[in-house]
C-alpha cells in the first residue's frame, strides 16, 4: 500500500494496525521516503538493499580479491 505522509500522520493509528497485515510505503511529494513493516516482516535494511546487485553464483573469495586490488 501507497500512503502519502499526510495522510499517514492524521491516521497513525489505522496505519499502524495496517503495518502488522502488509507494508505500508510512505511518499512525501511523490516519493517514496519510507516503509511501516510489522515487526514479524522485518528484513535487515543492509540486506534488503543489496537483492539483486551480487549475482547468486558469485564467488566471495573472487569478489574479496578484487576488492583488494583495487585498493
Amino acid at each position: 500500500m501507497i500512503v502519502n505522509s499526510t495522510e499517514v500522520q492524521n491516521n497513525f493509528g489505522k496505519y499502524l494496525e495496517l503495518a502488522s497485515q502488509q507494508e505500508i510505503v510512505i511518499t512525501k511529494n511523490g516519493q517514496a521516503v519510507a516503509r511501516l513493516l510489522g515487526t514479524d516482516k522485518t528484513v535487515s535494511f543492509l540486506s534488503d538493499r543489496l537483492v539483486g546487485i551480487i549475482p547468486e553464483n558469485a564467488d566471495e573469495d573472487a569478489l574479496k580479491t578484487e576488492r583488494l586490488l583495487r585498493q
